[in-house]
């Protein structure tokens, strides 16, 4: 591990939408690099299920759930690097979006990414959501169009859309020999090969000349590679305006400068399942993809102002890594670490900064290979690895002690959907909370509160399989069946309008008493505004004394966790300040902070409230015989059509429906389809939901606040 160069490692993610081949391409991809010696399919006969869905849930559901880490060697596809093979750290992701966190923090450390499209659906709702991640992260990419022995498959029409839908500048790397059952190999075009894949699983690599047929084909296809990369990198263009000729050399490095530009995405194509494309497919992650001294990471000095520090991917520097997935297993919390910068040794002290530099000693130190782990001494810039016994959460910082670094978490997106949860027996209260602890620490998007009124204990997820997955783990894995109440939509409340407050909080007891006027107004936020809350002072003059500002900025705070419509959180909202009142004795930051929620709930009424709820980007996939149950489903459930496009013999339909009024949509689209749809959905943003609606929830909370009132009493 210590003695492979820099500059051969590869950290890459395979990511798509669901069921486009993720987990079946990983698992070709282990096989061809020594590191199987079967393979295994997603929904195999032989029951043992993938090498990476190593959850027995993953294998009867056939999706992956949690991502994976793994490595391999790779020599070439005709031992071209055999001198030195290539390091390739993978991680495989779900596709499904209730998941999406996995795809997340995955991303936010690795250096590059295969993005899989489906070569007859191309570009779906989650591939947009996977691309906008690796935009977050500034990945580099290469797109691998999977499934071309499928009945419709389309290479180029794929890289169209990765043109039209996500912007990309595609450029189509190979000739396709064949297409749906007539698919037998790639040409390279850049140095004129043919590449056919033989054997029973597609392991004997035979290169030749390009058959005649194709031999027009493939000259054009070179033509029009030089032609698009010099458009987006400076030294092959020269060449091209000059009419230059352009060598193999010349070219594969105007592609790799390039793609880790991020100005253009090489396009390949193959078929996982059918054994052709993947080995070629492994020589253009180790040719174009960046290593890790070629990516530039950046962290903050916490002991410097958080002046901006470039981490150096060298093993003789200070330790830098970020801790990006944890996991529990009966031998305790495993954590799993991108290194940066510097080496980590078993032994070693090391402090967590974004834990106010909590010293943690590093006892045992792994590689992972999917659920398997082989024990290491040390790591250094560049590696993935999982430690024992250290003591984080996801998105942590740990550097050597000499330095005070953090590094920028990964983006957390907002839970959707809401569950009432108890222990079917009382006998599993005491594992029901070691469940919820657990899974809360290893998953950020699965969060847990208790409902103060009803006392119940609230789950929230990306959605309902998610919720699922995780109710389904709680009775296997703790032994403690889980009884749920009716899915509550995470709604939110917020304001369309300026509402005034000038609130004057009295209050005379016998000793001392409270005094707090505060003055202002409320205003909605603007709709691409970063935060969903501000806090504004505009006083003046001493109106109201500075110290008593931190009382009513704690009152805000706590009035905006529950609006008066529906007792959801409110949202885009500035609180502004700019007058006020005290009194020499009576004033205290308790009484200001009481006056400022008081204030609130006054300007909240004169602002025009209205509720939001989450509306969700759906996207369906049908046989065209049925588009019209398709559109009459999504038109009853308050959707809105954003587009429809048909496509050998399906239509494709992409809306957005309120989440409120999705539940039980599946077996619904099952009836109507005779079973033949499909469906996906995430979240899109949150919309006012119409009067009527507004009007019933707010009297079905008013109805329940008055239920709970009544039972106290």
């Amino acid at each position: 591990m210590a003695n492979i160069p820099l500059e051969r490692i590869r950290n890459i993610g395979i990511s798509a939408h669901i069921d486009s081949g993720k987990t079946t391409l990983t698992e070709r991809i282990l096989f061809y690099t020594g590191r199987i010696r079967e393979i295994h399919e997603v929904r195999g006969k032989d029951g043992v299920g993938a090498t990476m869905d190593s959850m027995d849930l993953e294998r009867e559901k056939g999706i992956t759930i949690q991502s994976a880490a793994t490595y391999a060697m790779w020599a070439g596809s005709k031992e071209q690097f055999v001198a030195e093979p290539y390091n390739i750290n993978i991680i495989d992701t779900p596709g499904h979006v209730d998941f999406t966190i996995e795809v997340e923090r995955s991303l936010r450390v690795l250096d590059g990414a295969i993005l899989v499209l489906d070569s007859v659906a191309g570009v779906q709702s989650q591939s947009i959501t996977v691309d906008r991640q690796m935009k977050r992260y500034g990945v580099p990419r290469i797109c691998f169009v999977n499934k071309m022995d499928r009945a419709g498959a389309n290479y180029l029409r794929c890289a169209e859309m990765l043109k039209e839908k996500l912007g990309h500048h595609a450029v189509p790397m190979q000739v396709n020999m064949g297409a749906e059952d007539k698919f037998m190999g790639v040409i390279d075009p850049i140095d004129g090969r043919a590449f056919f894949f033989d054997g029973e699983k597609g392991e004997d690599v035979r290169v030749e000349a390009v058959p005649a047929e194709y031999a027009e084909e493939t000259r054009k296809r070179r033509e029009q590679i030089i032609e698009m990369v010099a458009e987006v990198d400076d030294q092959l263009a020269e060449k091209f305006i000059g009419g230059e000729a352009v060598t193999a050399e010349e070219l594969r490095a105007a592609v790799r400068r390039a793609t880790i530009a991020l100005k253009m995405t090489p396009v390949m194509c193959g078929s996982a399942y059918k054994n052709k494309g993947v080995q070629v497919l492994l020589d253009a992650v180790c040719t174009i993809l960046p290593s890790p001294p070629e990516v530039q990471n950046i962290a903050l000095d916490q002991r410097n102002s958080e002046e901006k520090v470039i981490l150096e991917s060298v093993p003789n520097k200070a330790f830098v890594g970020l801790a990006f997935k944890l996991q529990q297993d009966q031998y305790g919390q495993l954590t799993y670490f991108r290194i940066y910068q510097g080496t980590v040794k078993t032994g070693d002290t090391i402090i967590n900064c974004s834990r106010g530099q909590k010293k943690e000693r590093v006892p045992r130190m792994f590689r992972m290979h999917s659920d398997r782990r082989e024990e290491i001494s040390e790591a250094r810039c560049g590696d993935i690895v999982a430690l024992y016994g250290v003591e984080a959460t996801s998105g942590d910082t740990f550097t050597d002690p000499s330095i005070y670094y953090t590094l920028t978490s990964m983006h957390v997106p907002d839970a959707v959907i809401s569950l009432a949860v108890s222990p079917k027996e009382r006998a599993g209260e005491a594992n029901f909370g070691k469940a919820l602890n657990r899974f809360t620490k290893e998953d950020p998007t699965f969060r847990v509160h208790r409902d103060e009124e009803s006392g119940q204990t609230i789950i929230s997820g990306m959605g309902e399989l998610h919720l699922d997955i995780y109710m389904e783990r709680m009775r296997r894995e703790y032994d403690c069946e889980v009884v749920s109440g009716k899915p509550q939509v995470a709604y939110r409340e917020t304001i369309t309008q300026r509402g005034e407050f000038a609130y004057t909080h009295k209050k005379q007891t016998g000793g001392s008493g409270q005094f707090a006027r505060v003055c202002g107004y409320l205003e909605p936020l603007p709709s691409d505004a970063v935060l969903q809350y501000e806090f504004v002072n505009e006083t003046v003059g001493g109106s109201i004394p500075k110290e008593y500002i931190p009382g009513i900025e704690k009152g805000f705070n706590e009035a905006v966790k529950k609006g008066s419509l529906i007792g959801f959180p409110v949202v885009g909202i500035r609180c502004v300040v700019n007058d006020g009142d005290y009194h020499d004795v009576d004033s205290s930051e308790q009484a200001f902070k009481t006056a400022a929620i008081m204030a609130f709930r006054e300007g909240y009424e004169s602002a025009k409230p209205v509720v939001m709820e989450p509306v969700m980007k759906v996207e369906v996939r049908a046989p065209s015989e049925f588009q019209g149950s398709v559109v009459g489903q999504v038109n009853q459930r308050r959707g809105v059509i954003q587009e429809t496009s048909t496509a050998e013999n399906y239509v494709t339909v992409v809306a957005e429906v309120p989440l409120n009024t999705m539940f039980g949509y599946s077996t619904d689209l099952r009836s109507a389809t005779q079973g033949k749809a499909e469906f996906s959905m995430e979240f899109a943003r949150y919309s006012p939901v119409p009067r009527g609606e507004q009007d019933l929830l707010m009297k079905q909370y008013k109805d329940k606040q008055a239920a709970e009132l009544a039972a106290r009493k």
